[in-house]
C-alpha cells in the first residue's frame, strides 16, 4: 500500500471538503459606497468575524454557509457557499429552528444580506441629520461615510463584547476565532481558509469549557463566557435574549413592530434589555449597552468606554465638575447628552465617532493636503486598494506642487496623493 505524506493527506483532505461545498455565482447589489463602507463598518469592532480572504473581499460563515462579499463604489458583490449536507443555519442562535421560518434548502443570501448589513435606512439622511444637530459630527463624519450598525445575532453579540473587556479589536478577533474553531461547527474550507459558525450557548457548559479557555488565552473571561453560557442555555428559556429584542428591529424573517416612543433614557423595551442583561456574567453598563446597540437593535443604546469618554471630554464639554470622572451618572449624562443630541439612533452616530477615534483609522483625519494642479501627465495603473469613499476622485493627474497646509512638499509626494478610483485596477469576475 502507498502511504501518503501528511502535507499531501492534509492537502486532499482540503479538496475533498471544498469539493463538498456549493459555490454560487457572484451577484451584485446596487449601493454606493456613501451607503456602505465595508472596509470601515466590518472592522470598526462591531463584529469579529469576517476574514479579508482576498483582495479586497471579506468573508464570514453565517446561517450555515459561508458568505463572501466585496465591493467597488457603485455595487456590493456577494456570493455564498454552501455544506451539499446543508446544515440549518445556526443564527439566530436563540431561535428554534420552527420559530426561526428558515427553510434549509433555500437560497436567501441576498435577503439576509439587506438585513444583516441593515440595509434598510438612508444612510445619506441620516449623516445629515446628525449632521445638521452636532457640529462636531458635521467636521468628522465626511471622512467616515458608509458606516452602518450591523444587525448581529444576539447571543454572538454578548459573547464577542464580554471577550472586549480591557481589550483590543485584534486581540478579541483572535479569541472570537478559537472559540468557533474549539466550539463552533465546521462549515467548509473555501481559499484556503476553514470557516467555523459561532457556537450555540449549549456548547460553551460543560465542566471543562472555563480551564479550556483559560489554556487558550482568555483569562478571567472565561469564566464569565462560560457561566453566561450555562445562563442562557439552561437557566432562561428558548429565545430569551430575542425577546430583548428592539421590535422595530426583529430577527431575519420577522416583521417589525413599534417600540414605542423615545425618552431622553431611551425607550422602555431598550431600558428593560439593559437591566436584563446586567444579570448575566461579565456584563456590566458598557457591554449591555454594545449588545443592546448591535445585537438587540436598540439604536438609542450608546457603550460609553475609555475611547467615548476621551471624545465627550475633548469635543463636548464633559470631564469638569460632577462629571470629571466616568462614574454611573456621568455614563448615564453622557449616553443622554448623545441621546438628546441624535436622537433614537443615538448609537449609531455614536460609533461613527468612535471610528474616527481608532488608530487603524487615524490616517483619515490627517492634516487636510490641499492640490494645486500646474501640469499633468498620465498615470500608470496601479495596484488598486481596498475602496473607501474618500478614495474616490474625479480626475486622475499628477501634480509637481501640493501644499500640506503651508508646507510645500516634493512632486515624489505629489504623485502618491492623487490618484483615482477610476485608474484603480479593475476586479475581473470571479468564479
Amino acid at each position: 500500500m502507498v502511504q501518503l505524506s501528511t502535507p499531501i493527506c492534509s492537502k486532499l483532505l482540503q479538496v475533498l471538503e471544498m469539493a463538498a461545498l456549493r459555490v454560487t455565482d457572484w451577484a451584485k447589489l446596487p449601493i454606493a459606497l456613501t451607503e456602505l463602507c465595508l472596509a470601515t463598518t466590518l472592522r470598526c469592532g462591531q463584529s469579529f468575524r469576517w476574514k479579508a480572504s482576498a483582495e479586497n473581499e471579506f468573508s464570514c460563515a453565517l446561517r450555515g454557509r459561508i458568505i463572501s462579499i466585496w465591493q467597488d463604489e457603485n455595487y456590493l458583490y456577494y456570493r455564498s457557499a454552501f455544506p451539499e449536507r446543508r446544515r440549518l443555519p445556526t443564527p439566530p442562535l436563540s431561535l428554534s429552528p420552527e420559530d426561526s421560518g428558515i427553510k434549509a434548502t433555500e437560497d436567501d443570501t441576498l435577503d439576509f444580506l439587506r438585513h444583516y448589513l441593515n440595509l434598510s435606512p438612508n444612510l445619506s439622511d441620516l449623516y445629515s441629520q446628525w449632521s445638521s444637530a452636532d457640529q462636531n459630527f458635521k467636521k468628522k463624519a465626511p471622512k467616515f461615510t458608509g458606516v452602518r450598525i450591523l444587525r448581529q445575532d444576539a447571543w454572538e453579540a454578548l459573547v464577542c463584547f464580554i471577550c472586549s473587556s480591557n481589550n483590543n479589536i485584534a486581540r478579541i478577533t483572535q479569541m472570537v476565532e478559537k472559540l468557533c474553531v474549539h466550539y463552533g461547527p465546521l462549515i467548509g474550507h473555501l481559499d484556503g481558509q476553514t470557516y467555523h459558525d459561532f457556537p450555540e450557548p449549549a456548547a460553551l457548559t460543560g465542566s471543562k469549557v472555563e480551564a479550556h479557555l483559560r489554556e487558550l488565552g482568555f483569562g478571567y473571561r472565561a469564566k464569565y463566557i462560560h457561566q453566561t453560557a450555562i445562563m442562557v442555555a439552561n437557566e432562561r428559556p428558548l429565545g430569551w435574549l430575542d425577546s430583548l429584542r428592539n421590535p422595530e428591529s426583529p430577527v431575519f424573517g420577522h416583521k417589525p413592530a413599534n417600540a414605542g416612543p423615545m425618552k431622553p433614557e431611551g425607550r422602555d423595551g431598550y431600558r428593560e434589555a439593559h437591566e436584563k442583561l446586567l444579570e448575566l456574567q461579565g456584563c456590566g453598563p458598557k457591554v449591555a449597552d454594545c449588545v443592546c446597540l448591535m445585537g438587540l437593535g436598540w439604536g438609542e443604546a450608546v457603550p460609553v468606554d475609555t475611547h467615548v469618554w476621551q471624545i465627550a471630554q475633548k469635543d463636548y464639554k464633559f470631564g469638569k465638575g460632577k462629571h470629571s470622572s466616568l462614574t454611573k451618572a456621568t455614563y448615564d449624562a453622557v449616553a443622554n447628552h448623545f441621546r438628546k443630541l441624535w436622537g433614537k439612533e443615538a448609537g449609531w452616530a455614536h460609533s461613527v465617532l468612535f471610528t474616527a477615534d481608532l488608530r487603524a483609522f487615524s490616517d483619515r483625519l490627517a492634516v487636510k493636503i490641499e492640490v494645486k494642479e500646474e501640469q499633468t501627465t498620465p498615470v500608470k495603473k496601479v495596484k488598486r486598494e481596498p475602496e473607501t469613499p474618500e478614495s474616490m476622485t474625479t480626475e486622475v493627474t499628477r501634480t509637481t506642487t501640493v501644499i500640506r497646509g503651508r508646507e510645500p512638499v516634493t512632486k515624489a509626494e505629489a504623485d502618491s496623493v492623487t490618484i483615482s478610483s477610476s485608474e484603480r485596477v479593475k476586479r475581473r469576475r470571479r468564479r
